[in-house]
């Protein structure tokens, strides 16, 4: 979800909350379960002259920024080292924290804020983007209003590997901006011709945060999931790439014959958790402690990024639900190609003879149910996974 600066606080302190979330669905998206990427923008490009900052913004900052109509479009590009500017971001940033960033509903927050689509650049006959000290500004801004929160940004700056943030990369599926961009991440950089090694290396920084950005608008829907999908589905891996937008495929027609590679890249990226293994006993004598060991996997391309929690279930004989138990372990550290190993007693001193059965599921803490589908096959469809059955036999 976008949200210009000009549509959000039309009047000086005045944020107009109701017109995003009734535009945006917020309500409908909650109650399902879903969770946000957000984009906060000050100047996207367009096909008559407009500004994305407010009127009264403009007149505080006096002015302070340039009209272009050139090959991105037409618009207005504040000049992002003014101070009023600074100022006044802070607040509506801190405006938006408040609001949205507190119970992990907006789930990643690409950092806009700066340049064309809050995208970090300016065309080249622009001023440019203030230098390092500036910038890092803006990107304080979001980390002191969303605390809790993943943020992304466009290019690993050296304040990115300070603050382990996530990366996103807005030409997804091409090969020669993708490739690029994969070299910042490796080898570091420079970005501005004045400035000197800031982009730097962040090879391992998937590990611990998302990676994101939208697909190419310079490529088909045609090459990137039909021509190309091999390379687009090795750019994907290589990038560790957790979602894909705001640009995407969703105005391709369902069924279309691009939806085989479209359902190739949706289960490509992002995590695939599943319970590789499971060493319980299958008879238990009464009074006895079950002792159970689960090894958990994933074969996707990123960790689960936050530590939801998790529940084992004890069932009776008739599927009846006769016991929840808080599972203690870390989703985070699920990484792709290796195992993270629980284990856990459950007791068994009030349970009947019998066959009972253990399941597990990940909570989502919006809905405080089940949340998250297992790659394991399931006889259920709540999202609880059978992890095994035993009997109790009495003395």
């Amino acid at each position: 979800m976008d949200l210009t600066w000009r549509d959000f606080e039309p009047v000086e302190g005045v944020y107009d909350f109701a017109d995003f979330d009734s535009k945006k669905q917020l309500t409908r998206w909650r109650q399902e379960g879903k969770r946000v990427v957000f984009r906060f923008v000050v100047d996207v490009p367009g096909d008559t002259a407009h500004m994305d900052i407010p009127d009264w913004l403009f007149e505080k900052i006096n002015r302070d920024g340039e009209f272009y109509d050139n090959q991105y479009g037409k618009g207005f590009s504040p000049n992002y080292s003014n101070p009023v500017l600074i100022k006044y971001h802070h607040l509506v940033i801190k405006a938006l924290g408040d609001r949205y960033g507190k119970d992990g509903f907006f789930a990643f927050i690409e950092l806009g804020s700066l340049g064309h689509w809050g995208e970090w650049h300016e065309s080249r006959e622009l001023r440019q983007l203030p230098p390092e000290n500036i910038r890092d500004l803006y990107v304080l801004d979001y980390a002191d209003a969303f605390p809790g929160t993943h943020l992304l940004l466009r290019r690993p700056f050296t304040v990115a590997r300070k603050l382990s943030l996530g990366l996103y990369n807005d030409m997804t599926g091409s090969p020669a901006e993708t490739n690029t961009w994969l070299d910042w991440i490796q080898n570091g950089g420079d970005y501005l011709s004045n400035e000197q090694n800031t982009i730097v290396p962040m090879p391992d920084g998937w590990e611990k945060a998302p990676v994101g950005g939208e697909q190419a608008p310079t490529m088909s829907n045609e090459e990137i999931f039909a021509t190309n999908l091999e390379t687009t589905l090795q750019l994907l891996k290589d990038s560790h790439t957790t979602f894909i937008g705001p640009g995407g495929p969703h105005k391709v027609e369902l069924g279309s014959s691009l939806q085989v590679g479209i359902d190739q890249v949706l289960s490509t990226i992002g995590y695939r958790l599943y319970i590789e293994k499971v060493e319980m006993p299958l008879i238990v004598n009464f009074g006895w402690n079950i002792q159970v060991k689960l090894s958990f996997s994933n074969d996707g391309i990123a960790p689960f990024y936050y530590n939801w929690p998790t529940m084992i279930y004890l069932f009776d004989e008739s599927g009846k639900t006769i016991g929840t138990y808080p599972l203690a372990m870390d989703l985070r550290k699920i990484l792709p190609g290796r195992v993270n190993e629980v284990s856990f007693d459950l007791p068994a001193s009030t349970l009947e003879n019998g066959n009972h059965s253990i399941g597990f599921a990940i909570i989502d803490p919006l809905t405080g149910k089940p949340g998250v589908k297992l790659a394991n096959e399931s006889v259920r469809q709540d999202l609880i996974q059978i992890v095994g059955t035993f009997e109790v036999i009495g003395y």
